[in-house]
């Protein structure tokens, strides 16, 4: 039976949704008899840990590991809070340090594509010579990090007979952080040449949205498909519901995605509605930005919100099943609207009631349309966002607040395996 050798950054312990999507497949694929061998650092600096994913490993894979140099390591010295940030994705864009603006244009000049690049030299030596001695004729590269499909590359002008499948769990050069990080025009013509010369050169691309795969259909002729991220079965035991009007977040929330409209809305009804305003918890888990709590604050709703911290996926999971509402927000711009954050498959799961706010377009819009599991709106809907808070709130003081999903199904983790298997074959 042939051999699939996957590269990742991003294993257990590693904790957010970069590890939980290879984890995921590659369950479901040993359960499909597929041998499995996955490609990982040794000593890895991964912002968020979360030690409940190493017991999800299986057994029956083997798992090749060399040390990997970290440059956010060495950074660390010279300010371990603003590297810790900026390793998490959190650039603040008002008011930056001059060791933030330093530590920005020193990642976006000197590590293209990005800080996990002196990973890939030795890691294209030692797989070059594994790849061969087990006649391992499939590989597949997850990014990002997107210097993990340089590796893919390498090994591809090695070895032609190779059959590459270059993940892509965001873009590249249209990711949401790409232009906050000081580029010079040389340092973005390399990225745009890099990225071009990844899609040209792997056999399939896999995606995780309709709106990525028509970006990357202007650059490459290759076989590309959408697989997005997925869920799991939940506990069967039933939750209680939070006895507050709660409205929860799970995940990171940056200052780029800051919804002031929200924070603006939610306001409104409070001074409106002076029951709704008891009745009101805003529940935030995951990593907070400072300008977001600022916003909160601002618009007076302090007295409501509840920072949760960063929770293991169990703790998450308990979270958005008993909560009234769930929160999905993305970046207004038009370069987010192929973001479809894997939070929302799992909210999906939870079958509470999704209230997304995002750009115009975003094809998460469209999969709530289709799976009948909330509602989107648009920045620019504030009328319309209102109304429907109000809604809800009626609806969860009448014990009355669900939601009727369909065709969930097919976002399961072990139905994205098959298809997954069958694009890979």
């Amino acid at each position: 039976m042939d051999k699939v050798l996957i590269i990742t950054y991003y294993w257990p312990p590693a904790g957010g949704p970069g590890v939980q999507r290879w984890l995921n497949f590659i369950k479901f694929l040993a359960e499909f008899n597929k041998q499995v061998v996955v490609y990982i650092p040794e000593n890895p600096n991964y912002p968020f840990k979360d030690e409940s994913f190493l017991s999800e490993v299986p057994s029956t894979i083997t798992i090749l590991k060399k040390p990997i140099i970290e440059p956010y390591k060495w950074a660390s010295i010279f300010s371990s809070s603003k590297t810790a940030q900026i390793s998490k994705g959190i650039i603040t864009t008002k008011k930056q340090s001059w060791i933030e603006r330093a530590m920005l244009w020193i990642r976006g000049n000197f590590f293209i594509p990005d800080a996990r690049v002196l990973w890939v030299k030795p890691s294209v030596k030692f797989l070059r010579d594994y790849i061969s001695k087990h006649h391992i004729k499939t590989i597949v590269t997850t990014g990002p990090p997107h210097s993990l499909h340089l590796i893919g590359l390498n090994l591809k002008q090695r070895n032609e007979q190779l059959r590459w499948i270059a993940d892509f769990r965001d873009p590249w050069t249209t990711i949401g952080y790409h232009s906050e990080l000081k580029l010079l025009r040389v340092s973005e013509e390399k990225h745009q040449n890099l990225e071009a010369t990844v899609l040209q050169m792997a056999d399939k691309i896999i995606t995780t949205s309709p709106t990525t795969k028509k970006e990357f259909e202007q650059k490459t002729s290759k076989p590309i498909k959408v697989i997005t991220n997925g869920y799991l079965d939940y506990p069967s035991q039933p939750i209680a519901l939070t006895e507050k009007f709660s409205i929860s977040h799970i995940g990171s929330l940056l200052s780029g995605r800051n919804p002031k409209v929200l924070w603006e809305t939610l306001a409104q009804i409070c001074n409106e509605h002076p029951e709704f305003s008891n009745d009101l918890e805003l529940i935030l888990a995951g990593t907070v930005s400072d300008q977001v709590i600022e916003s909160i604050k601002a618009s007076g709703l302090e007295k409501a919100v509840h920072l949760k911290g960063y929770l293991d996926h169990q703790q998450a999971i308990a979270l958005q099943r008993s909560s009234q509402l769930l929160l999905l927000i993305e970046i207004d711009a038009d370069k987010t609207r192929g973001i479809i954050p894997g939070k929302f498959f799992e909210y999906m799961a939870a079958k509470r009631p999704i209230l997304a706010l995002g750009p115009r377009g975003w094809d998460v819009a469209k999969l709530i349309k289709q799976t009948q599991t909330g509602r989107f709106f648009n920045y620019e809907q504030r009328k319309q966002l209102k109304d429907y808070i109000l809604e809800a709130y009626m609806d969860y003081k009448n014990n009355n607040l669900q939601v009727c999903s369909k065709g969930i199904e097919a976002f399961h983790r072990k139905e994205l395996t098959k298809a997954l298997l069958e694009f890979i074959s």
